[in-house]
């Protein structure tokens, strides 16, 4: 009776799973079931994921790629990390989530933890990149009126031309890409352009005494990787202490351990006035952002007036000490300077025909792709190469994949960029 019972739930399951395969959507009914119910505010590459593991992703007809995207560098960890997975799914059936309206347990160890790491008195914990470049700016506005006597309403905030820190109003009130901010105004006030990595215009625009701040990040990741000269960052630190003007570093992308270093401004041993960090801070696991200060510009931000109803959360804030906990264990900086070098190094023996320009910091890097080309042709052949990687500002194709990435799979995705290039 129990044999003949055992072969039925078999047989049972065995058919239950024969179905789940033939339901299984193809890439194609993918796409085409997210362009009808989906907003067209996206255009991906053409393939459909499924799964992933560390530097690896697979689409749902079972191809493997290594990811040269990592989410735009929120996976430095590697997908799916243990450890993080292991925080995660924890904290989850414990307590997720409590509003501020609350303390909790968790939130208090999250923010010792991360102000002893980069040496911060305070932290403001917030969910998306894009929400620290907005606590960043607040906490520069509030500062300039309680701390510089700024006249009210007329603070200023500068940033540097090709910037790129999300797409909210003041996000792209910042822009100067057409395609983020055509058709979206009127803009946000108090905000001026300068050229990036040029001190003299920098120091002409801090001599006005509205100006609270200087927004930046020590390498310009949307706008194509580009590398400022060396020394642009310290003569950004004395011009703003000189001034009187708060510096802004964003780190959502250039942070936590991508460019060789825990901090991209730790190349030059330099201290931002506000640090911002995202993406990477949970792994890629959930939402997690910050704004950090020292309490002469935290404190005057006042209880009620800046908050989010997600912002430092008991989820987020375990698994953002869980992700912090890998670079540092893992020795993930060193790891992404060492395979930095060397794909640097490999990328610029390939035909400068095509490929005109190899840069970056650690595992930050571009390739300039030859007008006379399509970059995104050569990202649909690395796509059908095994590789994935996106195509930014039309001729720049950024590489930046998980910092768990090691020398034989380097070298392996190297091949594939060199094949796809010679095809072209």
């Amino acid at each position: 009776m129990f044999s003949k019972f055992l072969k039925h739930t078999i047989t049972h399951r065995r058919i239950w799973r024969e179905e789940q395969v033939v339901r299984q959507l193809t890439s194609q009914q993918v796409f085409e079931r997210e362009q009808k119910f989906g907003a067209h505010n996206y255009h991906p590459l053409p393939v459909a994921l499924t799964k992933a593991k560390g530097v690896f992703v697979w689409d749902v007809e079972g191809k493997r790629y290594f990811d040269y995207l990592s989410a735009y560098s929120a996976v430095n960890q590697g997908h799916g990390h243990p450890k993080i997975v292991k925080a995660l799914t924890e904290q989850a059936q414990r307590l997720a989530l409590t509003s501020r309206a609350f303390y909790s347990d968790v939130l208090g160890e999250y923010e010792d933890y991360i102000t002893r790491l980069f040496n911060y008195d305070k932290v403001l914990p917030m969910n998306t990149g894009v929400e620290g470049g907005e606590t960043a700016c607040k906490l520069a506005r509030k500062w300039g009126y309680a701390q510089k006597n700024i006249p009210r309403n007329q603070a200023k905030i500068i940033f540097a031309e090709n910037n790129f820190w999300g797409r909210t109003l003041a996000a792209i009130s910042a822009s100067t890409d057409p395609s983020s901010y055509e058709g979206f105004g009127p803009f946000m006030p108090g905000f001026e352009i300068i050229k990036y990595n040029d001190p003299q215009a920098l120091e002409k625009s801090l001599q006005d005494k509205n100006v609270c701040a200087f927004m930046v990040e020590p390498i310009q990741g949307e706008a194509g990787v580009v590398v400022p000269d060396i020394g642009y960052l310290q003569k950004v630190r004395d011009l703003c202490t000189k001034y009187n003007v708060l510096w802004i570093a964003d780190e959502v992308q250039t942070g936590l351990s991508r460019t060789g270093r825990m901090l991209a401004v730790d190349h030059e041993n330099v201290k931002p006035d506000i640090l911002i960090l995202g993406k990477a801070l949970s792994g890629g696991m959930y939402p997690v952002s910050a704004a950090l200060c020292n309490d002469d510009i935290m404190l005057c931000i006042k209880p009620g007036e800046h908050g989010s109803t997600y912002g430092g959360n008991p989820l987020g804030s375990k698994v953002a000490i869980a992700a912090l906990e890998v670079l540092q264990e893992e020795k993930l900086s060193e790891n992404a300077e060492k395979m930095g070098n060397l794909l640097r190094a490999e990328l610029s023996k390939l035909p400068k025909d095509v490929i005109t320009a190899v840069r970056g910091k650690g595992l930050l890097n571009a390739i300039v792709i030859n007008s006379k080309y399509d970059a995104w042709e050569v990202c649909l052949r690395l796509k059908e190469n095994g590789l994935l990687a996106k195509p930014t500002h039309g001729d720049i194709i950024r590489l930046a994949p998980p910092l768990v990435i090691n020398e034989t799979q380097i070298l392996e995705s190297v091949d594939i960029i060199k094949k796809s290039v010679m095809s072209m």
